[in-house]
């Protein structure tokens, strides 16, 4: 795949970028692990310091990389904008937190005694050069929601972006630069994904990261394992949302419509698979379609668009060929179903899918099984909690969960036998700073964002004194 800037709502090529040599993968991998001798001995109000003034450009530069964003995968400007936003408050709270969080450990006074030490406790340490494999689907955010924490932690990075975002690649590097991180701390590499093993398996880099697909994180997962390297996988999803009889099911149906059209309806954590309760069905099945239906697909860089093109041709082609498996299979096509008419000339050449409500679904239709990236919904009717319960975990995907109800009893059952990373009650997935982001399954496994995320690439060192270290400190 070219490194390439392709505006997706019209298919025009607007800028291409040459990949790096070896050689100049080679000063990078030099530099950040030259970069990480130094870093790795800063303090908490250094790396605070930086990573807050970061997020002050990043506001400054808001609307502008939302533009960038929006011309190089589609996202509505507003969306863009937003998300940009979230990066800066995900840089602050980490800069605030990351002390915190990182702190020693110190174990029981009896436990240390009975261990024979005079003092013991647990320091977290950073591992060094970490290597991030990034998706174009949240472009800005993937990539902060690893380098905050990874930077706050002493270790510095390395990104590999998707192919068609390098403007935002690119942007990155410079943002961190501007902020005053040392040279080396974060940078970018223009590579194709044939890159990516032998920068992983450099003696220099340390452990890798990957959200994208699944047989990008196998590919990754084999290779970190061989070279006995830890990684952290986020492999996508297929999430359901569960509307119960007690749920008020106005709310869960205009929740559902932003919980599956969020990002165009790319998004991991994005409701895909909704079983609803044949109590409620027919009134959550009206007012979801409705609702749906009254969508405005268009222009992504108008403010009043709701849903933008897909970012690719071959993704579009992808979930056109799930909705036409699903509909030869007996689906009934309840609004939507194909490339919407009528936007005009200048996004003939777009690849926009309409908002699709699919009914009548089943386990044997592909879209059960894989990703629906797009805005197309999968729609169930389940007679019972334990038919709702036992559809939701039938995927080999368990990222997260949406559960709509008002009864504890059914609370707690989803809560116990739900299998996936999150379970969400009366609102839709979300990823936030101070929450555990992660999946288990073919989801991946490792965990982002909040302590669970800043430890993921810290060494977990266990310091012990003797008695005769009585006096000792560090």
């Amino acid at each position: 795949m070219p490194i390439a800037t392709v505006n997706p709502a019209n298919g025009r090529t607007l800028r291409t970028f040459e990949a790096l040599g070896e050689a100049e993968i080679e000063q990078r991998l030099a530099a950040a692990h030259a970069a990480f001798g130094h870093w790795r001995t800063t303090d908490f109000e250094e790396r605070a310091q930086l990573l807050g003034l970061a997020a002050d450009l990043l506001d400054e530069d808001q609307q502008d990389i939302a533009r960038t964003m929006t011309t190089e995968m589609g996202k509505p400007l507003a969306a863009a904008r937003a998300e940009a936003a979230k990066c800066a408050k995900a840089m602050r709270w980490y800069a605030r937190r990351a002390e915190e969080l990182l702190a020693d450990e110190h174990p029981a006074p009896a436990d240390v005694a009975d261990s024979g030490a005079s003092r013991a406790f647990v320091r977290y340490r950073p591992l060094g050069v970490v290597l991030a494999v990034m998706p174009w689907n949240f472009p800005l955010w993937q990539v902060v929601r690893f380098a905050a924490p990874a930077l706050m932690a002493g270790n510095v990075g390395l990104l590999k972006h998707a192919s068609n975002v390098p403007q935002t690649a690119l942007y990155l590097e410079s943002l961190f630069c501007r902020a005053g991180y040392p040279q080396g701390c974060f940078q970018t590499l223009l590579v194709g994904s044939g890159a990516v093993e032998s920068v992983l398996r450099d003696h220099r880099v340390a452990a890798a990261t990957l959200t994208g697909s699944e047989p990008a994180g196998r590919s990754v997962a084999s290779i970190a394992g061989d070279e006995v390297k830890r990684t952290v996988l986020e492999l996508g999803g297929s999430d359901p949302y569960l509307v119960l009889p007690s749920a008020d099911v106005a709310a869960a149906a205009r929740t559902a419509v932003t919980a599956r059209t969020q990002n165009n309806g790319q998004s991991c954590i994005a409701a895909k698979r909704f079983i609803v309760h044949t109590g409620v069905y027919e009134e959550f099945a009206e007012r979801f379609t409705e609702g749906m239906r009254a969508l405005t697909v268009g222009d992504p860089m108008r403010e009043s668009t709701d849903i933008g093109p897909l970012a690719s041709e071959r993704g579009r082609a992808d979930l056109e060929e799930l909705v036409d498996d699903a509909v030869r299979r007996g689906a009934g096509v309840l609004c939507g179903g194909g490339r919407p008419d009528d936007l005009g000339p200048e996004l003939e050449n777009g690849w926009f899918y309409a908002p699709t409500v699919l009914g009548g679904v089943t386990p044997a239709m592909r879209l059960h099984r894989e990703e629906t990236f797009g805005p197309v919904a999968a729609l169930y009717r389940a007679e019972s909690l334990d038919e709702a319960v036992a559809l939701a975990n039938d995927s080999p995907f368990g990222l997260s969960s949406n559960v709509w109800t008002r009864d504890a009893a059914e609370a707690r059952r989803c809560v116990r036998d739900l299998e996936a990373g999150g379970v969400f009650f009366n609102g839709m997935t979300a990823s936030h700073p101070a929450l555990p982001f992660g999946g288990v399954k073919r989801s991946g496994y490792g965990r982002e964002l909040a302590g669970h995320g800043i430890r993921e690439f810290c060494n977990t060192t266990t310091v012990w004194y003797g008695p005769e270290a009585a006096g000792a400190s560090a």
